[in-house]
């Protein structure tokens, strides 16, 4: 029977643990987090159960126009709606250790063995937790990754706070400044704002999200200028500081920005340190990260690794992936090679932004001869009977064949809405199939099937 031990409980590290048992291997799981890591207790699971609210919020402003009145006679449903930031976050906590303590009855019936404490390598066989010493024939590394700070502008928890830090907040901020505009930044952004904070966004690059698709971009940044969202482009933070009941944030341009609190959203750092990986011959890239080929493995023979400590797309969806597929390729399982171009993601803003396979900025730079074509929300009779304008359908596909080969949604629900388009690219259905395919009408995703009728007249 072969010996596994995973180190790290985040969602490469269990769905490992559960493949390698289910192919019948003896799994030790060291964890000094909480199983279910950051993703679970401080992450994913948390900041998606506080936009769950923020998305019910969004709705409440946005219900005048439907025609809803409070019995108050406010002619604004938002002016009588608030947030009790501590029931919110007392549900977001109560709900993240919900969900890691079902992973652990799971690795609990898949008899695998949890060990709390940290582990590091002593050689590629053998992992050290404490006293103990486990001889392993399979190593997978997937201590994930934390907030990375700015220089001098050490977290507090109080009013600077990293994205781990905010669920212990009894009260909503009133002016919070968001420093970074990537995924990260953008949803807390978007959430705090709609939860009825006046917000900041101090971006360094000329736009939001400078790492998504364009146009879906300039969407969500004009929607949070509309609703009156501070965003300061072209501004990168030098410093943090607390200033009495408040923050202090000074841009390398010399102007300030005051407010009372700040959430610093600049990126994260591998868990990679002292764990002996490169005395082991674990190589480590830039930034930290193990280097890890398409199916997970390391440099050193037999050790594998998953998850953010990895870099690559630094996704649940993806670290899971990377798990089960080191489990599948160390064990003599059949297995497929990690394929980044089907995977799809979402930022959860209002809108979301969706998307899978192809970019807007490859084609721009000529990386791809596919054809494009965008088809707006207005159009959509679904959206316009919900009170949605913001927005699009995004479909590409290749010249001649018609083989669908990315998109982008730009939607509310857009994370649901991406699935048929993953399945097409990942099937290499081509947009024909797409458009033949009955959608219900109205609905938005009926817009998808439209983009793709464009794209048969064009191909």
């Amino acid at each position: 029977m072969a010996r596994v031990v995973i180190i790290g409980g985040g969602p490469g590290g269990y769905e490992a643990a559960s493949a390698a048992a289910q192919l019948g291997a003896e799994v030790t799981v060291v964890d000094s987090d909480g199983i279910g890591g950051s993703c679970v207790l401080t992450d994913c699971v948390p900041s998606k159960t506080l936009i769950a609210t923020a998305e019910v919020m969004t709705e409440v402003e946005d219900a005048g126009q439907l025609g809803v009145r409070l019995d108050d006679g406010d002619d604004d449903p938002a002016n009588s709606v608030r947030v009790d930031l501590s029931v919110v976050n007392k549900r977001v906590k109560a709900l993240a250790a919900a969900q890691s303590e079902g992973i652990s009855r799971r690795l609990a019936d898949d008899k695998v063995r949890v060990i709390n404490g940290r582990g590091r390598l002593d050689g590629p066989e053998t992992v050290v937790v404490g006293d103990e010493r486990l001889d392993a024939d399979v190593v997978l590394i997937a201590t994930g990754a934390r907030p990375r700070v700015l220089k001098g502008s050490e977290p507090d928890g109080e009013r600077i706070l990293t994205w781990e830090q905010v669920y212990e907040l009894d009260e909503l901020p009133e002016r919070l400044i968001v420093v970074g505009s990537g995924v990260t930044g953008a949803e807390f952004a978007s959430a705090y704002d709609a939860l009825g904070s006046d917000v900041v966004l101090v971006s360094s690059r000329d736009r939001v999200l400078p790492g998504e698709d364009k146009d879906a971009a300039e969407v969500l940044e004009d929607v949070f200028k509309r609703r009156g969202m501070t965003v300061l482009g072209k501004s990168r933070a030098e410093s943090v500081k607390r200033q009495g009941d408040g923050v202090i944030v000074t841009l390398t341009d010399g102007r300030t920005v005051e407010g009372s609190h700040a959430l610093l959203a600049v990126g994260s750092l591998p868990n990679t340190e002292d764990m002996g990986l490169v005395e082991s011959g674990v190589s480590l890239g830039d930034g930290g990260f193990v280097t890890v080929d398409r199916v997970s493995r390391t440099t050193a023979r037999g050790v594998y690794a998953a998850g953010d400590c990895t870099g690559v797309l630094m996704l649940a969806s993806v670290a899971a992936m990377q798990g089960r597929i080191a489990m599948s390729h160390a064990l003599g399982d059949a297995v497929a090679p990690l394929d980044l171009s089907t995977v799809s993601s979402n930022v959860f803003t209002a809108p979301e932004i969706a998307t899978v396979g192809l970019t807007q900025a490859v084609l721009d730079a000529g990386g791809s001869t596919a054809m494009v074509v965008k088809v707006p929300l207005r159009d959509n009779a679904r959206a316009k009977m919900q009170g949605n304008r913001d927005g699009f359908v995004k479909l590409f596909c290749l010249p001649n064949t018609g083989i669908i080969v990315g998109g982008v949604v730009v939607a509310p629900r857009a994370s649901e809405l991406i699935h048929p388009i993953s399945l097409a690219v990942g099937a290499r259905l081509t947009v024909d199939q797409m458009a033949q395919s009955f959608t219900v009408y109205p609905s938005v995703s009926g817009s998808i099937a439209e983009a793709a009728r464009r794209l048969h007249l064009r191909s």
